[in-house]
């Protein structure tokens, strides 16, 4: 078999997409992300009877943002993009929601979609009239980094080069590029290659310049206390250990933040807090008021961060201390999506790559470490309230990390909002992959499968947690994660609400006075009690009972553990008391 594709390959392309196909292997594109559609039925063909459906393999799923949203998951732990094949207008306006969330959380990703035939005159009646759009990038154009739809071969392997180099180059983030069907289906009258794809590589990151980078240097070892806010960062474990001994050499206190994947140990006695979550603490507004330095490492909200925490409202009462903020998220500010936040006052801003800024302090810092304000480091354990208490998110995350310490290489693909911070004992780039940055819904079941995807035969258990509201809208991305046969844990906080509206709802009544405990109509799950085990076992996964204790709990994962340890998918549905951690 593999000789005969490979016989196959060497034959020039007969078809405009068996060029597309080609090139797609050489870009070592190791999966196609799809939800089937006639509009790249030629693609469709090429990927599988000359490809061979592998390098890109075809990754099926039941719905488009499932499809865009795994390629997301797979991001998070790769740093690589996937392929996304989006169906015509009606594809890309279904998966737009998920580009848009990939968008907001910097993920590269390279989404091919495709139109009805651009010249009339091939169309098929009425279903490719349709499916044809004039400028369908424009659906989609503002939460991209670069779309095209190219009209011929040769101008598709431009096209496909030009974006592969875009989503790869940072800040990174989505492309996407559309094929007339036309196109694709074609017979070729002439010879169109693939040209060397290591003369299309994207460029090196950008570095810092050397008068800049001392300066800061200088900044580091004047100041009597700096802090570290490492922020958006690599998940290379080398960038995470130079992380580790920049703060050692500078003597820079560290504060992480929950919100994004980890970048730097909770564990380590200069990170003396847990990491930062949604709501600002008592503890942090301390540690900032104290710091004469913030270095940011590409922190995201730095001036919403740091306003909430009373260290002025930016741009009218800044902060007065010294701050150094690295990032390249600027250069993705348009005027559309207002995802880059409040304008922060920075002292030396650097336009670099923050883990490039990371290295290159390194090789000035001092020869001996610069000693450290003594401060006590945050209890990293979470105690639990008593078995006997009710079973609310707190108990979960404590059942939950006790389970996972225990366990050892977990990583949690996503958490739930109101997860509690003491709860993010995250001492690898891996053990978590951060929260949807666009805050959407019905994701979280489509980035578990997406890191199981990348994890796929690594000793890491992928472990999901998210809201029962994000199941119901995300739940048909189980099947992908049986169908490729990946191996995950799949756990439901299931408070039988919308949950975190009925928080607003609450607000806005106590503000005009009007009956709190009307603020669950129009957000409870309940009347019928969905079955969510049913769909779970309807698509693959091995269900535990409904779990209502702590003890129930402890039994799901110990059962969690023997199946994924097999190999296999495991689905608990963990009924909660509505509440969020304190």
């Amino acid at each position: 078999m593999a000789a005969k594709e490979n016989e196959q390959n060497a034959e020039a392309a007969g078809w405009g997409s068996d060029v597309i196909a080609d090139l797609l292997r050489a870009l070592e594109l190791p999966y196609a992300v799809i939800v089937p559609g006639a509009s790249f039925r030629g693609l469709h063909d090429s990927l599988v009877n000359r490809l061979g459906n592998h390098d890109p393999k075809l990754v099926t799923c039941l719905h488009e943002n499932h499809a865009v949203s795994i390629a997301d998951g797979y991001s998070r732990v790769t740093e690589t993009p996937l392929l996304v094949i989006l169906h015509s207008n009606v594809g890309l306006m279904n998966g737009s929601m998920g580009i848009y969330n990939a968008w907001c959380d910097r993920r590269p990703m390279l989404i091919l979609g495709a139109t009805g035939p651009v010249d009339a005159h091939h169309r098929r009646p009425w279903i490719d009239w349709v499916h044809t759009s004039k400028d369908q990038g424009a659906l989609v154009r503002n939460f991209v980094k670069w779309d095209d739809q190219p009209a011929s071969a040769e101008a598709a392997v431009e096209s496909i080069l030009r974006a592969n180099q875009i989503t790869r180059t940072a800040p990174q983030a989505p492309v996407y590029v559309c094929l007339d069907a036309h196109m694709q289906e074609a017979a070729l009258d002439r010879k169109v290659t693939v040209p060397p794809i290591e003369r299309f590589k994207p460029p090196a990151p950008i570095g810092v310049d050397q008068r800049t980078l001392a300066s800061i240097g200088e900044a580091l070892r004047d100041a009597k206390h700096p802090l570290l806010l490492a922020g958006r960062v690599s998940r290379n474990i080398d960038d995470w250990n130079k992380r580790i001994a920049l703060a050692e050499a500078y003597g820079l206190t560290v504060l992480s933040s929950a919100n994004n994947a980890p970048a730097f140990p909770v564990s380590h006695p200069l990170h003396i807090l847990p990491p930062a979550g949604d709501k600002p603490t008592k503890e942090e507004g301390e540690l900032i008021a104290q710091s004469d330095l913030i270095l940011s490492l590409d922190w995201l909200d730095l001036a919403g961060f740091l306003r909430a925490r009373g260290a002025g409202a930016q741009t009218q009462t800044p902060t007065s201390a010294k701050v150094i903020h690295c990032s390249l998220d600027g250069l993705l500010t348009n005027g559309w999506s207002m995802d880059h936040q409040a304008l922060p006052a920075i002292d030396i801003a650097i336009i670099a790559h923050p883990d490039a800024l990371v290295r290159d302090l390194l090789e000035i810092a001092p020869k001996r470490a610069k000693p450290t304000s003594k401060q006590a480091h945050w209890q990293t354990s979470l105690q639990a309230p008593e078995a006997s208490k009710r079973f609310d998110l707190l108990q979960l995350a404590a059942g939950v990390t006790k389970w996972s310490e225990k366990k050892k290489d977990v990583s949690f693909a996503r958490l739930p909002i109101g997860w509690p911070t003491k709860a993010c004992l995250f001492n690898h780039p891996l053990d978590f992959l951060g929260k949807d940055g666009g805050g959407t819904v019905g994701t979280g079941p489509a980035h578990t499968v997406g890191a199981a995807l990348a994890l796929k035969g690594s000793k890491r258990s992928v472990v999901g947690i998210i809201g029962d509201g994000d199941f119901l809208m995300g739940m048909n991305a189980l099947w992908t994660a049986s169908n490729q046969d990946l191996s995950l844990l799949l756990i439901i906080a299931n408070n039988q609400s919308y949950y975190n509206d009925e928080v607003h709802q609450e607000r806005v009544a106590i503000q005009r006075g009007r009956p709190v405990e009307n603020k669950g109509i129009g957000q409870k799950l309940e009347n019928p009690t969905v079955d969510l085990n049913a769909i779970a076992a309807a698509q693959g996964f091995e269900a535990a009972p409904a779990v209502r204790s702590l003890e129930d709990l402890e039994m799901a994962l110990l059962q969690a553990s023997k199946v994924l340890d097999k190999g296999g998918r495991y689905f608990i549905n963990a009924h909660i008391t509505p509440g969020y951690a304190s």
